[in-house]
């Protein structure tokens, strides 16, 4: 496998042409790649806070056989070894910086290994999880009184408290306010709460647009006080149902793989895991012994 297999390009319209018909061939396990070319391609520029991405696909005789996008950092679909090195080879030749490395678990562990022989820099796990696909959708018992209601505008400020709540539970470092609410991941989303059937909003499921066949179930957030009901299955299986009353073929979820209540609950509704995700932050070279 040669560097120069990939190909880079900021032009995310001619990468959508020529990579598009790759990435929606495995909507799935491409879930995350999808949903961000689909926001680049809606807001151009402002989609990232004005970053620029860079784009690649790994092509030979005319095929796509991966791709990667370069942004807060480097998002890959699955590679073997020898195209993680090659990969690595280019972008090092490159000069490039990576923060971290995201995809499944074993490309991103050939590519950090890659990435320290090519650069010195020091790779450290920092995340797993993994990622659900929806198979038959089974609604749990028993099942809480209630009600799904998409979230409204009059919501906002309850939306947004419950996704800083969520965050801070996750460990994810943003700020999620009125100002900042465009420029976050959740901003595209769309989002359903579960009501107690007086009205009083218990849980929250929100869900990307459909892309390629897919809908992406994100995040799924109850209250600390509240769990241990069944909240979360129910709004759960609310916005999974609603994702395939609208047509998709491929309803998919990551979850912590260290929190077995919730993987627990997703494969009693219908999920099954198709993939292990890993994220590996690269700190500074190591010293050379003296």
């Amino acid at each position: 496998m040669r560097p120069d297999d990939w190909h880079l390009t900021e032009d995310v319209d001619d990468f959508h042409a020529r990579a598009g018909a790759f990435l929606r061939s495995r909507p799935a396990l491409h879930t995350t790649p999808l949903t961000v070319l689909e926001r680049l391609r809606t807001h151009g520029a402002d989609a990232y806070d004005g970053r620029v991405p860079v784009l690649g696909r790994l092509e030979r005789a005319g095929a796509v056989h991966a791709t990667f996008c370069l942004l807060r950092g480097l998002g890959l679909t699955r590679l073997t070894p020898e195209q993680a090195d090659a990969l690595a080879a280019r972008l090092a030749a490159l000069g490039y910086t990576l923060p971290h490395v995201s995809a499944d678990h074993g490309t991103a562990t050939a590519f950090a290994e890659a990435w320290r022989r090519r650069t010195g820099a020091t790779p450290a796990l920092r995340l797993r999880l993994r990622l659900y696909r929806l198979g038959t959708l089974t609604p749990p018992t028993p099942h809480p009184q209630g009600r799904g209601r998409l979230v409204g505008e009059r919501d906002r400020e309850h939306l947004m408290r419950w996704v800083r709540e969520f965050t801070t539970d996750v460990g994810e470092v943003v700020t999620v306010d009125a100002g900042s609410w465009a420029g976050t991941r959740f901003a595209d989303k769309h989002f359903t709460f579960w009501e107690t059937p007086d009205g009083i909003p218990v849980s929250m499921a929100g869900s990307t647009s459909m892309v390629g066949g897919m809908i992406r179930v994100d995040p799924v957030y109850t209250p600390a006080h509240l769990r241990g009901r069944g909240y979360a299955g129910a709004v759960t299986v609310e916005v999974s149902r609603a994702a395939l009353a609208a047509g998709a073929t491929d309803v998919v979820l990551y979850a912590d793989p260290a929190n077995p209540t919730s993987n627990a609950l997703y494969q009693r509704i219908g999920y099954r895991p198709i993939t292990e995700w890993a994220v590996y932050d690269f700190g500074p070279a190591a010293p050379e012994a003296g």
